[in-house]
C-alpha cells in the first residue's frame, strides 16, 4: 500500500509547474556527478524525494483499525541569489502544499490526509527551509511532513 500513496504523492506533486525531478525514494550515489545527475534539472540541482518515516495502527472498532502513515518530502534547489532562487524555492512548496490541500486522498489512496481528530493538523507542513550542501553544491533544503490516515479492515 505504501507505494500507492508514494506514486500518488509523486504525481501530485509533478502537476505543479516546474517542480524538477521527483524520486519515489531517496536516490543515492557514491559519485558527486551522478548525484547531479539523479537530482539535476534544466541544467542545475533541481529534485525531491519521498520517505515514509512512521507507521501507527489504532483500532476503532473490530473489525476496523486506522493506519498512520507519516511521510517526509525533501526538495533541493540549486541556490542563485542572483536569481532569487529562495522565493522559487517558497513557491515551489506552496505549489505542492496546494495540490496535496486540493486532493486530500491523494487519489483515493487515504482516506484522508492529516489525523482524523477535530482540530488536528492536516496538510503538508514545513518543517525547516534553508541552506545545505547538496552534491558539493549550495542549495536551498526543504523539508516538508505529511500525515495520512487510512481506514482499513482485517
Amino acid at each position: 500500500m505504501s507505494i500507492a500513496v508514494r506514486t500518488a504523492i509523486r504525481d501530485l506533486m509533478l502537476t505543479v509547474p516546474e517542480i524538477g525531478v521527483v524520486h519515489l525514494h531517496e536516490r543515492y550515489a557514491a559519485d558527486l556527478a551522478k548525484l547531479k545527475q539523479l537530482y539535476g534539472y534544466d541544467g542545475h540541482v533541481r529534485g525531491w524525494f519521498i520517505r515514509r518515516t512512521a507507521v501507527r495502527e489504532t483500532g476503532i472498532a473490530l473489525p476496523r483499525y486506522l493506519e498512520v502513515n507519516r511521510w517526509q518530502i525533501r526538495g533541493v534547489l540549486s541556490l542563485n541569489d542572483e536569481t532569487s532562487t529562495e522565493l522559487v524555492m517558497d513557491s515551489l512548496i506552496e505549489g505542492v502544499r496546494d495540490v496535496i490541500r486540493d486532493n486530500p486522498s491523494l487519489n483515493n489512496t487515504v482516506t484522508k490526509t492529516g489525523l482524523l481528530q477535530p482540530n488536528a493538523e492536516r496538510g503538508l507542513q514545513l518543517e525547516d527551509f534553508g541552506p545545505v550542501m547538496f552534491g558539493g553544491v549550495l542549495c536551498h533544503g526543504a523539508r516538508l511532513s505529511l500525515t495520512t490516515t487510512t481506514e482499513r479492515s482485517q
